[in-house]
């Protein structure tokens, strides 16, 4: 059993090549080679979180550019709205700019329109008091862009369905602002009037309107508008956007522009509540991160865990003698009883080695159809047969695998003597 190993002996005896002695390191190259398999261990996560950073960073760079001061009044980027708010300046209107609940609700008095840049960014009670102080002003509200989490306290009756792209879109209502302006470019929401509403439905995308007008008591009303795109700057001497956002906008004296915030003071739960729910304290970005995060670790756990990593060569401590090896290697197999691969790696290396000796070419020593040619034509008398000692099936036991390894160099000496 001794013989079933990779470095298999000669039939001359047993290989008496020694592996070199190593030499000792020099502290210096110690520490070299710790700072490298250090740095090799953890170059894949280091890339990860490099990628995940610069990916972070260009992500914020891009939506930064294309979001900054959007709807801002102040705002001269394209998706600003410095345009409308000067035009409306110029027609006598007042703007006051709130970017906070309290802001907004103390601005707005009788005949003011207030405008809610992101309805859906507010809470349950913000939406409350938005609407108490809407209805006490007896003014016009205007929502833009307003979904299901907003509809249903500031526009009682209408609800939210699935939106569509900005297009150029005729009036088909006879509200007056509409029919003035034209076709203008909206989209975005749409909506759903609710049978017995009274409201004015105009823009209509795919059968549902884009824009809504809801008379409320006196000279209260809702306007809501699926997209804002007709306040943005580009956008605003196109079609007929500019003539429907004066409209609009311009109807009062007074125009607050509440620009909702996640950091608004109002939003924060009432210090009475006693919930108990924990994650409720936490904002919904670091819920997001957080399952970002556990995802990328995920992934880096299943591309790090598929292999163990390429082999590396060290040098050994100790000069280790062939043979020392050998009865190594046997012993192993012998333990988890792979007769199939001890056979297999004793018939592979006399194969080998059989197949220069037999004038065949290395790349064919383990073809059964060009090495047994070969040898029979070296050894026509032979009475073993080389198919089954070369290319057999594996040996039952121990003592068959003993009496291969056997025959297998009794074969090569007949060769080497032949």
């Amino acid at each position: 059993m001794n013989s079933a190993a990779t470095d298999t002996p000669t039939p001359g005896g047993e290989p008496t090549t020694d592996a070199p002695a190593p030499t000792t390191p020099t502290g210096s190259t110690s520490t070299a080679l710790s700072a490298r398999r250090i740095w090799t261990r953890v170059r894949g996560a280091a890339l990860v979180v490099a990628v995940v950073l610069i990916g972070g960073l260009v992500l914020a760079t891009v939506r930064s550019t294309n979001a900054h001061g959007a709807l801002d009044p102040r705002s001269t980027d394209p998706h600003g709205s410095r345009a409308v708010a000067e035009l409306l300046k110029e027609r006598g209107v007042t703007l006051t700019l709130a970017t906070t609940l309290d802001e907004a609700t103390a601005a707005t008095t009788p005949g003011t329109t207030l405008l809610v840049t992101a309805p859906d960014l507010l809470t349950d009670a913000q939406l409350s008091a938005l609407r108490t102080a809407a209805q006490t002003s007896a003014g016009r509200t205007v929502l833009l862009g307003a979904g299901s989490p907003s509809l249903t306290v500031l526009a009682p009756g209408i609800t939210s369905a699935p939106d569509t792209a900005v297009t150029n879109l005729s009036p088909a209502c006879t509200l007056p602002a509409a029919t003035r302006a034209g076709s203008v470019d909206l989209g975005g929401e749409r909506y759903e009037v609710a049978p017995g509403t009274t409201a004015d439905s105009c823009y209509l995308s795919d059968g549902l309107p884009t824009l809504v007008r809801l008379p409320g008591t006196g000279t209260t009303d809702t306007v809501l508008l699926g997209s804002p795109d007709i306040l943005h700057n580009t956008r605003l001497d196109q079609q007929g956007n500019a003539s429907l956002a004066l409209q609009l906008l311009g109807s009062r004296p007074h125009l607050v522009w509440y620009l909702p915030s996640l950091y608004d003071a109002s939003a924060d739960a009432p210090e009475d509540d006693t919930t108990g729910n924990f994650l409720a304290l936490i904002p919904s970005g670091w819920l997001w991160g957080t399952l970002q995060l556990a995802l990328a670790a995920l992934l880096a756990a299943v591309w790090r865990g598929r292999r163990l990593g390429p082999l590396v060569t060290e040098r050994l401590p100790v000069a280790l003698r062939a043979s020392e090896a050998t009865e190594g290697r046997a012993r192993l197999y012998r333990k988890a009883n792979a007769r199939d691969r001890a056979a297999s790696v004793l018939r592979t290396a006399t194969r080998t080695r059989l197949a220069p000796l037999l004038g065949v070419p290395s790349r064919d020593a383990h073809s059964p159809d060009l090495l047994l040619p070969a040898l029979s034509a070296r050894l026509p008398g032979t009475t073993a047969d080389p198919r089954d000692l070369l290319f057999g099936p594996a040996p039952a036991d121990d003592s068959a695998l003993v009496r291969l390894a056997d025959q297998l160099d009794a074969l090569e000496r007949e060769v080497r003597t032949s």
